[in-house]
């Protein structure tokens, strides 16, 4: 049990966060370690049902079983891509750990940072959009706010100017 790790990896589901999920199962995690889904819906997300009652905390961890399966997911509204499933589903077969997911609702900058402290996080990985400066300069990017202010290791995967 001293040599597992938490590995978080920040998903949106988008191709940018696979290719950082990919590259956190293929490079970071070993055998036995603990892999967990960081996931942020915008605030407003949770008006109905228990979600309310998760607004400060976030979700309970929700285990890969769970969220492969859609019905489950439709209570927190939201719907993980096939492939991302398939990775997740090869990756804890293959390396035998532990996948679950947790969700958090509002700003990805601060809910990422302190599911870092939280949970708690050995390392988290985080793909990164490829803004350009000035789009950067106006939204602001999550992944250079979690460097800068995270208090565990942060790995940002880059998304190469070919990819979609």
């Amino acid at each position: 049990m001293a040599g597992e790790k938490i590995v978080g990896v920040a998903v949106d589901f988008s191709s940018c966060s696979r290719k950082a999920l990919k590259w956190a199962t293929d490079n970071i995690v070993r055998d036995g370690d603990h892999l967990v889904l960081i996931t942020v819906q915008p605030e407003g997300y949770y008006e109905d049902g228990e979600m309310q009652l998760w607004e400060v905390t976030g979700s309970p961890m929700i285990p890969l079983a769970e969220f492969s399966d859609p019905v489950i997911m439709k209570k927190y509204k939201m719907k993980p891509d096939p492939e991302t499933l398939d990775l997740l589903n090869t990756v804890a077969r293959q390396k035998e750990i532990v996948v679950v997911l947790k969700i958090y609702w509002g700003d990805a900058r601060e809910k990422i940072c302190e599911a870092i402290d939280k949970i708690p996080l050995s390392c988290l990985v985080i793909g990164n959009r490829g803004l350009g400066k000035i789009k950067r300069a106006i939204m602001g990017s999550v992944s250079t706010f979690v460097v800068n202010n995270g208090s565990c290791p942060v790995t940002v995967v880059k998304q190469s100017d070919h990819e979609p």
